[in-house]
Protein backbone atom coordinates (compact mmCIF):
# COMPACT_ATOMS: atom_id res chain seq x y z
CA UNK A 1 0.00 0.00 0.00
CA UNK A 2 1.62 3.39 -0.94
CA UNK A 3 1.72 6.59 1.25
CA UNK A 4 -1.44 8.11 -0.67
CA UNK A 5 -3.76 4.79 -0.08
CA UNK A 6 -2.86 4.92 3.42
CA UNK A 7 -3.65 8.58 4.40
CA UNK A 8 -6.89 8.61 1.97
CA UNK A 9 -7.85 5.22 4.49
CA UNK A 10 -7.35 6.93 7.31
CA UNK A 11 -9.70 9.90 6.28
CA UNK A 12 -9.16 13.37 6.36
CA UNK A 13 -6.77 14.83 9.09
CA UNK A 14 -7.17 17.67 11.18
CA UNK A 15 -4.73 20.15 12.70
CA UNK A 16 -3.77 19.93 16.23
CA UNK A 17 -6.39 22.40 18.26
CA UNK A 18 -3.86 25.24 19.04
CA UNK A 19 -3.75 26.59 23.00
CA UNK A 20 -3.80 30.49 21.87
CA UNK A 21 -2.49 33.46 24.29
CA UNK A 22 -3.39 32.30 27.50
CA UNK A 23 -6.67 34.11 29.44
CA UNK A 24 -5.08 37.59 30.88
CA UNK A 25 -5.54 37.11 35.18
CA UNK A 26 -8.85 38.80 36.34
CA UNK A 27 -7.12 39.60 40.07
CA UNK A 28 -9.80 37.79 42.05
CA UNK A 29 -6.88 36.27 44.22
CA UNK A 30 -5.25 39.24 44.82
CA UNK A 31 -9.07 40.70 45.95
CA UNK A 32 -9.24 38.08 48.13
CA UNK A 33 -6.07 38.50 49.96
CA UNK A 34 -6.52 41.85 50.39
CA UNK A 35 -10.23 41.32 51.78
CA UNK A 36 -8.43 38.83 54.29
CA UNK A 37 -5.87 41.03 55.38
CA UNK A 38 -8.75 44.22 55.54
CA UNK A 39 -10.77 41.85 57.89
CA UNK A 40 -7.66 41.19 60.22
CA UNK A 41 -6.90 44.83 60.62
CA UNK A 42 -10.56 45.41 61.01
CA UNK A 43 -11.00 42.35 63.97
CA UNK A 44 -7.32 43.42 65.71
CA UNK A 45 -9.07 46.58 65.93
CA UNK A 46 -12.02 45.51 67.34
CA UNK A 47 -10.06 43.33 69.97
CA UNK A 48 -8.33 46.80 70.97
CA UNK A 49 -11.03 48.65 71.59
CA UNK A 50 -12.64 45.97 73.70
CA UNK A 51 -9.69 45.18 75.14
CA UNK A 52 -9.04 49.16 76.24
CA UNK A 53 -12.51 50.28 77.28
CA UNK A 54 -13.80 46.62 79.09
CA UNK A 55 -10.48 45.15 79.91
CA UNK A 56 -12.18 42.03 78.27
CA UNK A 57 -14.25 41.08 75.00
CA UNK A 58 -17.63 40.48 74.89
CA UNK A 59 -20.02 38.50 72.62
CA UNK A 60 -21.14 41.44 70.98
CA UNK A 61 -17.32 41.30 68.97
CA UNK A 62 -17.40 37.86 68.03
CA UNK A 63 -21.20 39.03 66.20
CA UNK A 64 -19.85 42.03 64.48
CA UNK A 65 -16.50 40.12 63.61
CA UNK A 66 -18.49 37.15 61.96
CA UNK A 67 -20.75 39.47 60.25
CA UNK A 68 -18.63 41.46 58.58
CA UNK A 69 -16.39 38.33 57.33
CA UNK A 70 -19.77 36.79 55.70
CA UNK A 71 -20.64 40.00 54.03
CA UNK A 72 -17.54 40.72 52.15
CA UNK A 73 -17.15 37.07 51.39
CA UNK A 74 -20.72 37.45 50.03
CA UNK A 75 -19.04 40.18 47.98
CA UNK A 76 -16.32 38.95 46.89
CA UNK A 77 -18.36 36.32 45.42
CA UNK A 78 -20.77 38.15 43.46
CA UNK A 79 -17.51 40.32 41.72
CA UNK A 80 -16.24 36.71 41.06
CA UNK A 81 -19.44 35.99 39.78
CA UNK A 82 -20.59 38.99 37.56
CA UNK A 83 -17.66 41.45 37.46
CA UNK A 84 -14.44 38.69 36.94
CA UNK A 85 -12.49 41.40 35.18
CA UNK A 86 -12.99 44.63 37.57
CA UNK A 87 -10.25 46.05 39.19
CA UNK A 88 -9.18 44.03 42.67
CA UNK A 89 -8.21 46.85 44.69
CA UNK A 90 -11.59 48.34 44.38
CA UNK A 91 -13.80 46.15 46.54
CA UNK A 92 -10.68 45.85 49.45
CA UNK A 93 -10.28 49.53 50.01
CA UNK A 94 -14.17 49.75 50.79
CA UNK A 95 -14.08 46.85 52.76
CA UNK A 96 -11.21 48.50 54.78
CA UNK A 97 -13.17 52.00 55.14
CA UNK A 98 -16.11 50.20 56.08
CA UNK A 99 -14.26 48.20 58.82
CA UNK A 100 -12.43 51.27 60.00
CA UNK A 101 -15.78 53.47 60.60
CA UNK A 102 -17.91 50.24 62.44
CA UNK A 103 -14.88 49.91 64.50
CA UNK A 104 -15.13 53.52 65.62
CA UNK A 105 -18.71 53.58 65.92
CA UNK A 106 -18.34 50.61 68.26
CA UNK A 107 -15.79 52.27 70.51
CA UNK A 108 -18.19 55.51 70.65
CA UNK A 109 -21.17 53.52 71.59
CA UNK A 110 -18.80 51.68 74.67
CA UNK A 111 -17.91 55.26 75.68
CA UNK A 112 -21.45 56.62 75.43
CA UNK A 113 -22.56 53.26 77.92
CA UNK A 114 -19.87 53.76 79.94
CA UNK A 115 -20.83 57.46 80.51
CA UNK A 116 -24.39 56.88 80.62
CA UNK A 117 -23.80 54.08 83.34
CA UNK A 118 -21.58 56.40 85.62
CA UNK A 119 -24.47 58.97 85.48
CA UNK A 120 -26.84 56.19 86.69
CA UNK A 121 -28.77 56.41 83.26
CA UNK A 122 -29.95 54.18 80.73
CA UNK A 123 -26.92 53.53 78.04
CA UNK A 124 -28.18 54.04 74.74
CA UNK A 125 -28.90 51.82 71.86
CA UNK A 126 -25.93 51.07 70.17
CA UNK A 127 -24.96 52.24 66.82
CA UNK A 128 -22.99 49.48 65.54
CA UNK A 129 -25.42 46.74 65.19
CA UNK A 130 -27.60 49.55 63.25
CA UNK A 131 -24.62 50.51 61.05
CA UNK A 132 -23.79 46.58 60.68
CA UNK A 133 -27.62 45.90 59.71
CA UNK A 134 -27.07 48.74 57.11
CA UNK A 135 -23.93 47.34 55.63
CA UNK A 136 -25.71 44.33 54.86
CA UNK A 137 -28.25 46.20 53.13
CA UNK A 138 -25.54 47.82 51.42
CA UNK A 139 -23.97 44.78 50.18
CA UNK A 140 -26.86 43.05 49.13
CA UNK A 141 -27.52 46.06 46.97
CA UNK A 142 -23.94 46.18 45.57
CA UNK A 143 -25.11 42.44 44.17
CA UNK A 144 -28.32 43.43 42.93
CA UNK A 145 -26.81 46.17 40.69
CA UNK A 146 -23.96 43.58 39.32
CA UNK A 147 -26.61 40.99 38.40
CA UNK A 148 -29.26 43.20 37.23
CA UNK A 149 -26.92 45.57 35.30
CA UNK A 150 -24.60 43.00 32.76
CA UNK A 151 -24.33 46.38 31.07
CA UNK A 152 -23.72 49.62 32.66
CA UNK A 153 -23.75 52.12 28.77
CA UNK A 154 -27.79 50.53 29.12
CA UNK A 155 -27.72 53.78 31.28
CA UNK A 156 -27.41 56.25 28.64
CA UNK A 157 -30.27 55.87 26.74
CA UNK A 158 -32.21 57.19 30.02
CA UNK A 159 -30.11 60.07 30.81
CA UNK A 160 -32.82 62.29 31.24
CA UNK A 161 -34.93 60.38 32.85
CA UNK A 162 -32.56 59.86 35.51
CA UNK A 163 -31.84 63.90 35.58
CA UNK A 164 -35.12 64.38 36.54
CA UNK A 165 -35.19 61.73 39.71
CA UNK A 166 -32.28 63.37 40.79
CA UNK A 167 -33.51 66.65 40.23
CA UNK A 168 -36.97 65.92 42.30
CA UNK A 169 -34.86 64.12 44.91
CA UNK A 170 -32.61 66.83 45.76
CA UNK A 171 -35.03 69.38 46.07
CA UNK A 172 -37.90 67.29 47.74
CA UNK A 173 -36.77 67.40 51.12
CA UNK A 174 -36.88 71.67 50.95
CA UNK A 175 -40.22 71.50 49.78
CA UNK A 176 -41.60 69.26 52.40
CA UNK A 177 -42.61 70.90 56.05
CA UNK A 178 -39.82 70.96 59.03
CA UNK A 179 -41.23 68.57 61.05
CA UNK A 180 -40.35 65.78 58.39
CA UNK A 181 -37.60 67.03 56.90
CA UNK A 182 -35.27 68.85 58.93
CA UNK A 183 -32.48 67.85 61.18
CA UNK A 184 -30.46 69.86 63.28
CA UNK A 185 -31.45 73.10 60.77
CA UNK A 186 -30.61 71.47 57.92
CA UNK A 187 -33.65 70.23 55.58
CA UNK A 188 -32.30 67.04 54.36
CA UNK A 189 -34.36 64.18 55.23
CA UNK A 190 -37.30 62.41 54.90
CA UNK A 191 -38.89 60.78 57.82
CA UNK A 192 -41.93 59.03 58.13
CA UNK A 193 -42.14 57.38 61.65
CA UNK A 194 -38.83 55.57 62.84
CA UNK A 195 -37.93 55.21 58.82
CA UNK A 196 -35.64 58.27 57.56
CA UNK A 197 -34.40 58.80 54.06
CA UNK A 198 -31.85 61.34 52.96
CA UNK A 199 -32.80 61.65 48.88
CA UNK A 200 -30.11 63.74 48.24
CA UNK A 201 -27.12 61.03 48.58
CA UNK A 202 -29.19 58.87 45.60
CA UNK A 203 -29.35 62.24 43.63
CA UNK A 204 -26.17 62.55 43.49
CA UNK A 205 -25.80 59.36 41.71
CA UNK A 206 -28.86 60.01 39.47
CA UNK A 207 -27.19 63.27 38.46
CA UNK A 208 -23.64 61.63 37.57
CA UNK A 209 -25.51 59.39 34.76
CA UNK A 210 -27.48 62.03 33.60
CA UNK A 211 -24.76 64.40 33.16
CA UNK A 212 -22.80 61.95 31.65
CA UNK A 213 -24.96 60.92 29.17
CA UNK A 214 -25.96 64.85 28.35
CA UNK A 215 -22.53 65.44 27.75
CA UNK A 216 -21.93 62.60 25.42
CA UNK A 217 -24.76 63.82 23.58
CA UNK A 218 -24.34 66.99 22.81
CA UNK A 219 -20.61 67.17 22.84
CA UNK A 220 -20.40 69.31 19.63
CA UNK A 221 -22.68 72.58 22.05
CA UNK A 222 -19.71 72.08 24.42
CA UNK A 223 -16.95 71.89 21.83
CA UNK A 224 -17.70 74.75 19.83
CA UNK A 225 -15.30 77.64 20.16
CA UNK A 226 -16.31 81.24 21.02
CA UNK A 227 -14.06 84.09 21.66
CA UNK A 228 -10.52 83.87 22.30
CA UNK A 229 -8.73 85.38 24.45
CA UNK A 230 -4.78 84.51 24.72
CA UNK A 231 -4.32 81.08 24.80
CA UNK A 232 -7.44 80.38 26.50
CA UNK A 233 -11.04 79.64 24.48
CA UNK A 234 -14.18 81.10 25.84
CA UNK A 235 -17.44 79.46 25.20
CA UNK A 236 -20.46 80.97 23.83
CA UNK A 237 -22.64 82.71 25.77
CA UNK A 238 -25.72 80.66 24.86
CA UNK A 239 -23.38 77.72 25.60
CA UNK A 240 -23.04 78.20 29.14
CA UNK A 241 -26.77 77.49 29.70
CA UNK A 242 -26.07 73.66 31.22
CA UNK A 243 -23.75 75.44 33.67
CA UNK A 244 -26.46 78.05 34.63
CA UNK A 245 -29.15 75.21 35.09
CA UNK A 246 -26.40 73.27 37.81
CA UNK A 247 -25.37 76.75 39.24
CA UNK A 248 -29.63 77.94 39.81
CA UNK A 249 -30.08 74.50 41.07
CA UNK A 250 -27.20 74.63 43.55
CA UNK A 251 -28.26 77.91 44.68
CA UNK A 252 -32.26 76.54 45.15
CA UNK A 253 -31.40 73.73 47.64
CA UNK A 254 -28.78 76.40 49.58
CA UNK A 255 -32.28 78.39 50.07
CA UNK A 256 -34.57 75.50 50.34
CA UNK A 257 -32.92 73.30 52.50
CA UNK A 258 -30.08 75.20 54.35
CA UNK A 259 -27.21 73.20 53.46
CA UNK A 260 -23.94 74.08 52.32
CA UNK A 261 -22.41 70.98 51.36
CA UNK A 262 -24.76 69.73 49.24
CA UNK A 263 -25.20 72.39 47.14
CA UNK A 264 -21.30 72.62 46.99
CA UNK A 265 -20.73 68.71 45.92
CA UNK A 266 -23.63 69.03 43.18
CA UNK A 267 -22.19 72.04 41.71
CA UNK A 268 -18.63 70.82 42.02
CA UNK A 269 -19.29 67.60 40.26
CA UNK A 270 -20.85 69.12 37.53
CA UNK A 271 -18.50 71.87 36.89
CA UNK A 272 -15.67 69.33 36.59
CA UNK A 273 -17.36 66.96 34.57
CA UNK A 274 -17.54 69.24 32.03
CA UNK A 275 -14.62 70.56 32.45
CA UNK A 276 -13.59 66.19 31.77
CA UNK A 277 -15.67 66.36 28.77
CA UNK A 278 -14.27 69.66 26.96
CA UNK A 279 -10.59 69.96 28.50
CA UNK A 280 -11.33 73.93 28.57
CA UNK A 281 -10.04 75.54 30.95
CA UNK A 282 -12.21 78.26 30.54
CA UNK A 283 -15.24 76.28 31.58
CA UNK A 284 -13.59 75.75 34.96
CA UNK A 285 -12.36 80.10 35.65
CA UNK A 286 -16.37 80.58 34.78
CA UNK A 287 -17.37 77.80 37.13
CA UNK A 288 -15.51 79.40 39.60
CA UNK A 289 -16.51 83.22 39.13
CA UNK A 290 -20.22 82.05 39.96
CA UNK A 291 -18.84 79.70 43.05
CA UNK A 292 -17.16 83.01 44.32
CA UNK A 293 -19.99 85.52 43.43
CA UNK A 294 -22.12 82.90 45.37
CA UNK A 295 -20.63 82.66 48.33
CA UNK A 296 -20.00 86.53 48.80
CA UNK A 297 -23.87 86.54 48.22
CA UNK A 298 -25.07 83.72 50.57
CA UNK A 299 -22.57 85.38 53.42
CA UNK A 300 -24.46 88.30 53.05
CA UNK A 301 -28.28 86.19 52.60
CA UNK A 302 -28.49 83.35 54.19
CA UNK A 303 -28.02 83.80 57.85
CA UNK A 304 -26.93 80.44 58.60
CA UNK A 305 -23.97 80.33 56.07
CA UNK A 306 -22.97 83.06 57.81
CA UNK A 307 -23.08 81.50 60.79
CA UNK A 308 -20.97 78.61 59.87
CA UNK A 309 -18.35 81.37 57.84
CA UNK A 310 -18.05 83.06 61.12
CA UNK A 311 -17.37 79.97 63.30
CA UNK A 312 -14.59 78.87 60.43
CA UNK A 313 -13.17 82.21 60.87
CA UNK A 314 -13.37 82.03 64.88
CA UNK A 315 -13.98 78.77 66.24
CA UNK A 316 -13.32 79.44 69.90
CA UNK A 317 -14.84 82.47 69.51
CA UNK A 318 -18.66 81.40 70.16
CA UNK A 319 -17.35 78.41 72.55
CA UNK A 320 -20.25 77.66 74.27
CA UNK A 321 -22.97 77.20 71.06
CA UNK A 322 -22.37 77.70 67.63
CA UNK A 323 -17.99 76.96 68.08
CA UNK A 324 -18.02 74.50 70.18
CA UNK A 325 -18.27 71.21 67.99
CA UNK A 326 -15.88 72.51 65.74
CA UNK A 327 -13.79 73.50 68.86
CA UNK A 328 -13.66 69.94 70.37
CA UNK A 329 -13.08 68.37 67.43
CA UNK A 330 -9.70 70.65 66.61
CA UNK A 331 -9.01 70.24 70.57
CA UNK A 332 -9.29 66.09 69.64
CA UNK A 333 -6.61 65.91 66.70
CA UNK A 334 -4.19 68.24 69.05
CA UNK A 335 -4.78 65.88 71.78
CA UNK A 336 -3.99 62.76 69.33
CA UNK A 337 -0.91 64.19 67.75
CA UNK A 338 1.40 62.22 65.92
CA UNK A 339 0.69 58.93 66.77
CA UNK A 340 -2.66 59.10 68.31
CA UNK A 341 -4.01 58.00 72.03
CA UNK A 342 -4.74 54.79 71.18
CA UNK A 343 -7.66 52.64 70.05
CA UNK A 344 -10.19 53.60 72.99
CA UNK A 345 -7.76 55.22 74.86
CA UNK A 346 -8.84 59.09 73.57
CA UNK A 347 -11.87 61.20 74.10
CA UNK A 348 -13.79 61.43 71.06
CA UNK A 349 -17.43 61.20 72.53
CA UNK A 350 -16.99 64.80 73.72
CA UNK A 351 -17.64 65.99 70.77
CA UNK A 352 -20.97 66.30 69.21
CA UNK A 353 -22.11 64.34 66.10
CA UNK A 354 -18.69 62.12 66.57
CA UNK A 355 -19.99 59.26 64.59
CA UNK A 356 -21.35 61.31 61.80
CA UNK A 357 -20.12 64.78 60.65
CA UNK A 358 -16.89 64.37 63.37
CA UNK A 359 -16.00 60.89 62.53
CA UNK A 360 -12.77 62.14 61.23
CA UNK A 361 -11.99 64.25 63.75
CA UNK A 362 -12.39 60.74 66.26
CA UNK A 363 -9.84 58.65 63.90
CA UNK A 364 -7.78 61.51 63.80
CA UNK A 365 -7.88 61.77 67.72
CA UNK A 366 -6.81 58.14 68.25
CA UNK A 367 -5.12 56.90 65.46
CA UNK A 368 -2.97 60.68 65.36
CA UNK A 369 -1.44 62.09 61.95
CA UNK A 370 -0.12 59.15 60.79
CA UNK A 371 -3.35 56.96 60.86
CA UNK A 372 -5.65 59.06 59.76
CA UNK A 373 -2.91 59.88 56.89
CA UNK A 374 -3.04 55.80 56.06
CA UNK A 375 -6.96 56.35 56.49
CA UNK A 376 -6.83 59.08 53.89
CA UNK A 377 -4.60 57.11 51.66
CA UNK A 378 -7.07 54.44 51.24
CA UNK A 379 -8.80 56.55 49.96
CA UNK A 380 -6.73 57.64 47.81
CA UNK A 381 -6.10 54.74 46.50
CA UNK A 382 -9.80 53.87 45.81
CA UNK A 383 -10.02 57.72 44.04
CA UNK A 384 -7.31 56.41 41.96
CA UNK A 385 -8.32 53.47 41.14
CA UNK A 386 -11.73 54.79 39.91
CA UNK A 387 -9.83 57.54 37.88
CA UNK A 388 -7.68 55.10 36.19
CA UNK A 389 -10.96 52.84 35.11
CA UNK A 390 -12.20 56.49 33.58
CA UNK A 391 -8.73 57.09 31.40
CA UNK A 392 -8.82 53.10 30.38
CA UNK A 393 -12.52 53.12 29.53
CA UNK A 394 -13.25 52.35 25.52
CA UNK A 395 -16.19 54.71 25.68
CA UNK A 396 -17.17 58.37 26.30
CA UNK A 397 -19.98 57.53 28.24
CA UNK A 398 -18.05 55.01 30.72
CA UNK A 399 -15.16 57.12 31.19
CA UNK A 400 -17.47 60.68 32.16
CA UNK A 401 -19.47 57.96 34.42
CA UNK A 402 -16.14 56.17 35.87
CA UNK A 403 -14.75 59.86 36.14
CA UNK A 404 -17.89 61.84 37.73
CA UNK A 405 -18.33 58.62 40.74
CA UNK A 406 -14.49 59.00 41.36
CA UNK A 407 -14.42 62.79 41.34
CA UNK A 408 -17.62 62.67 43.86
CA UNK A 409 -15.78 60.80 46.29
CA UNK A 410 -12.88 62.59 46.09
CA UNK A 411 -14.78 66.60 46.30
CA UNK A 412 -16.91 65.35 49.25
CA UNK A 413 -13.70 63.84 51.15
CA UNK A 414 -12.24 67.43 50.86
CA UNK A 415 -14.73 68.89 51.86
CA UNK A 416 -15.50 66.89 55.14
CA UNK A 417 -12.06 66.80 56.23
CA UNK A 418 -11.60 69.89 55.30
CA UNK A 419 -14.38 71.12 57.47
CA UNK A 420 -13.21 69.09 60.49
CA UNK A 421 -9.77 70.75 60.22
CA UNK A 422 -11.08 74.43 59.84
CA UNK A 423 -9.48 74.69 56.03
CA UNK A 424 -13.26 76.12 54.86
CA UNK A 425 -16.33 76.45 56.54
CA UNK A 426 -18.23 72.92 57.87
CA UNK A 427 -20.73 71.83 55.85
CA UNK A 428 -22.17 68.74 57.47
CA UNK A 429 -21.29 66.32 54.90
CA UNK A 430 -20.57 62.36 56.15
CA UNK A 431 -17.51 61.03 55.11
CA UNK A 432 -18.28 58.17 52.79
CA UNK A 433 -18.04 54.68 54.32
CA UNK A 434 -16.69 55.68 57.51
CA UNK A 435 -20.06 57.63 59.15
CA UNK A 436 -22.80 56.02 60.17
CA UNK A 437 -25.68 56.66 58.73
CA UNK A 438 -27.67 54.04 56.13
CA UNK A 439 -28.70 56.42 53.03
CA UNK A 440 -25.14 57.47 52.65
CA UNK A 441 -24.17 53.46 52.33
CA UNK A 442 -26.73 52.22 50.38
CA UNK A 443 -26.14 55.24 47.84
CA UNK A 444 -22.00 54.99 48.05
CA UNK A 445 -22.48 51.00 47.22
CA UNK A 446 -24.36 51.70 44.81
CA UNK A 447 -21.45 54.08 43.42
CA UNK A 448 -18.80 51.05 44.06
CA UNK A 449 -21.01 48.57 41.75
CA UNK A 450 -21.19 51.17 39.12
CA UNK A 451 -17.24 51.58 39.39
CA UNK A 452 -17.02 47.81 39.27
CA UNK A 453 -18.96 47.51 36.27
CA UNK A 454 -17.45 50.08 34.36
CA UNK A 455 -14.28 48.18 35.68
CA UNK A 456 -15.38 45.08 34.24
CA UNK A 457 -16.33 46.20 31.08
CA UNK A 458 -12.96 48.19 30.86
CA UNK A 459 -10.36 45.17 31.68
CA UNK A 460 -12.33 42.58 30.08
CA UNK A 461 -10.50 41.22 26.95
CA UNK A 462 -12.15 41.59 23.58
CA UNK A 463 -14.07 38.58 22.35
CA UNK A 464 -12.75 38.15 18.44
CA UNK A 465 -14.34 35.96 16.06
CA UNK A 466 -12.26 32.71 15.83
CA UNK A 467 -11.11 31.70 12.38
CA UNK A 468 -12.91 28.99 10.96
CA UNK A 469 -10.66 25.55 10.63
CA UNK A 470 -10.65 23.71 7.50
CA UNK A 471 -9.12 20.37 7.52
CA UNK A 472 -5.81 20.66 5.26
CA UNK A 473 -7.01 17.99 3.06
CA UNK A 474 -10.21 20.05 2.12
CA UNK A 475 -8.49 23.02 2.10
CA UNK A 476 -8.43 25.19 -0.86
CA UNK A 477 -5.26 25.08 -3.68
CA UNK A 478 -4.60 28.05 -5.34
CA UNK A 479 -1.95 27.62 -8.23
CA UNK A 480 0.71 30.56 -9.04
CA UNK A 481 2.18 30.69 -12.08
CA UNK A 482 5.56 30.97 -13.17
CA UNK A 483 7.30 33.70 -12.91
CA UNK A 484 8.50 33.40 -16.26
CA UNK A 485 5.66 32.55 -17.62
CA UNK A 486 4.21 35.74 -16.53
CA UNK A 487 7.09 38.02 -17.62
CA UNK A 488 6.51 36.20 -21.17
CA UNK A 489 3.15 36.90 -21.46
CA UNK A 490 3.16 40.74 -20.46
CA UNK A 491 5.74 41.13 -23.08
CA UNK A 492 3.83 39.39 -25.80
CA UNK A 493 1.09 41.93 -25.04
CA UNK A 494 3.16 44.56 -25.15
CA UNK A 495 4.09 43.69 -29.20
Amino acid sequence: MTVRDRVEAAGPTRPAPSSGPPAPPTGRRTELALLVLAAAITTASLVAVEIDQQHALSPALGYLGLAYLALFAGAHLAVRRWAAYADPLILPCVALLTGLGLVMIHRLDLGLATDALNEGQTPPAPDAIRQLAWAAGAVLLLVVVLWRLPDHRVLARYGYLFGLVGLVLLVLPGLLPASISQVNGAKLWIRLGPFSLQPGEFAKLAIIVFVAAFLVEKRDLFRTAGRRIGRMELPRPRDLAPLLIAWLAAVGVLALEKELGASLLFFGIVLAMIYIATERVSWVLIGLLFFVATSVLADHVFAHVAVRVAVWADPTGDFATTGYQLSEGLFGLGYGGLLGTGLGAGHPDLVPLANTDFIIAALGEELGLAGLSAVLCVFLLLIGRGLRTATAARDPFSTLLAAGLSFSLALQLFIVVGGVTDLIPETGLTAPFLSYGGSSLLANYVLVAALLRVSHHTRRPIERPAAPSVPLAHAATVMSPRPDVVAEARRSETR
